[in-house]
């Protein structure tokens, strides 16, 4: 049965031509879009590895005061955050907070001796205090705190992805990472950190310490402020205040993380749907023109249709070669786009990994089967109704 509809579909194959494009075409647009869609589902169920509720991010623009008094005057804004009720920790912090889409890449390398390997990542220079405001979640070695003030070298948290690129199969803690012209040693190990938002790819990172000492302030104007749960507009009011009162001409923006990420979110999601509706409308589009072309062609075929009933063929025996024929056209269709679609992974094509690629690739399948096999059904119901008599005297 199998090898004579291979034979009608290829008697055939001129009318069928433009069908097989059709289906080609389809399935190209799912697979792209279905890989968007795998890739992004795929990092939002990844955990952010930081909590970010009850967080609120105050970046700080010191206006016209001179910069030598700044650092002062940061310290003076902190101490009095931190006095006040419903502020639980108070953090400085470089600009590239969780859900900014701001970055501060470099490349971390281990030294010649031990190979050399390394990776761009993210650099967060943080003080001790982050681990109380954002809870990283650590799974070796330790966060930083007053051990590290007698270090002469400059101490590192990385992330594992940072961790599998520059030291995979063994233990980081100890290491040294080169930094320019000084040195950095890795006292810990925390888990995926992604604070470029719920739908970005895990990607290395290190977190810097900030040491109490340090009275830098241009690259740390950003303070993370861990809340009481509850805490509103009345809390944020009274801290703007604050800040005014203490840092004249200085002003001040509040943003709580958790609408930061609601706006991000929205910012991206948004080309996504559009994307799913447009491939939503194309698909319909192809549904409408594979039912308008069987309609025509099983109007063409009546007389062989009857012929076959009158020779004994049985109803289900002509609607299964109707779906059967439509299956086999779809197969063909789907033969060239799965190679088009398999030099994606092979090429490499967007950096991702390649069980998207072929979760898309058989979610695309799957999708056009289903569709060509429903657009079919009636179809074939009605190529299943003729009646020998019928048809024949049309003839």
């Amino acid at each position: 049965m199998l090898r004579h509809l291979f034979t009608l579909i290829w008697n055939r194959k001129r009318a069928n031509f433009l069908l097989i494009t059709e289906i080609f075409l389809a399935f190209v647009i799912l697979f792209v879009v279905g890989s968007t869609l795998v890739y992004s589902q795929q990092n939002y169920r990844t955990p952010l590895g930081f909590d970010y509720e009850q967080v609120w991010q105050v970046d700080l623009d010191p206006g016209m005061q001179p910069r030598a008094q700044r650092a002062a005057t940061q310290r003076q804004v902190i101490q009095r955050l931190k006095s006040l009720p419903g502020v639980r920790f108070v953090a400085r912090s470089s600009s590239n907070t969780p859900f900014s889409g701001n970055s501060n890449r470099s490349d971390l390398r281990r030294t010649k001796e031990s190979g050399g390997a390394y990776v761009n990542g993210n650099f967060y220079y943080v003080e001790d205090a982050m681990r109380d405001v954002l809870a990283p979640h650590l799974i070796e070695g330790r966060w930083f705190d007053k051990r590290d003030d007698a270090s002469t070298r400059q101490p590192v948290i990385i992330t594992q992805e940072t961790r599998e690129k520059l030291f995979p199969g063994e233990s980081p803690l100890g290491k040294i990472i080169p930094n320019g012209d000084q040195e950095m040693q890795v006292v810990g190990v925390a888990g995926t950190y992604r604070a470029s938002g719920d739908l970005s790819e895990p990607r290395a990172a290190a977190f810097l310490r900030v040491s109490p000492q340090d009275t830098s302030f241009e690259h740390l104007e950003t303070l993370l402020v861990r809340v009481q749960p509850g805490a509103g507009a009345a809390l944020e009011k009274r801290m703007t205040t604050e800040i005014l009162a203490i840092g004249k001409g200085w002003s001040s923006n509040i943003t709580p993380l958790a609408e930061q990420r609601a706006a991000q979110l929205k910012l991206i999601v948004t080309p996504l749907v559009a994307l799913v509706v447009v491939c939503v409308f194309l698909i319909i589009n192809v549904a409408l023109g594979l039912f308008g072309v069987l309609w025509q062609t099983i109007n063409q075929r009546r007389t062989e249709i009857g012929l076959r009933r009158a020779l004994g063929a049985s109803a289900r025996a002509i609607s299964a070669q109707i779906v059967g024929e439509i299956l086999v056209v779809s197969t063909f269709g789907l033969a060239l786009g799965l190679l088009v679609a398999a030099q994606f992974p092979l090429l490499g094509v967007l950096g991702v990994k390649t069980s998207v690629y072929l979760t898309a690739m058989l979610l695309a399948t799957a999708l056009i089967y289903t569709l060509t096999a429903v657009c079919a059904l009636y179809p074939s119901w009605l190529a299943a109704g003729i009646h020998p008599a019928v048809a024949l005297r049309e003839e």
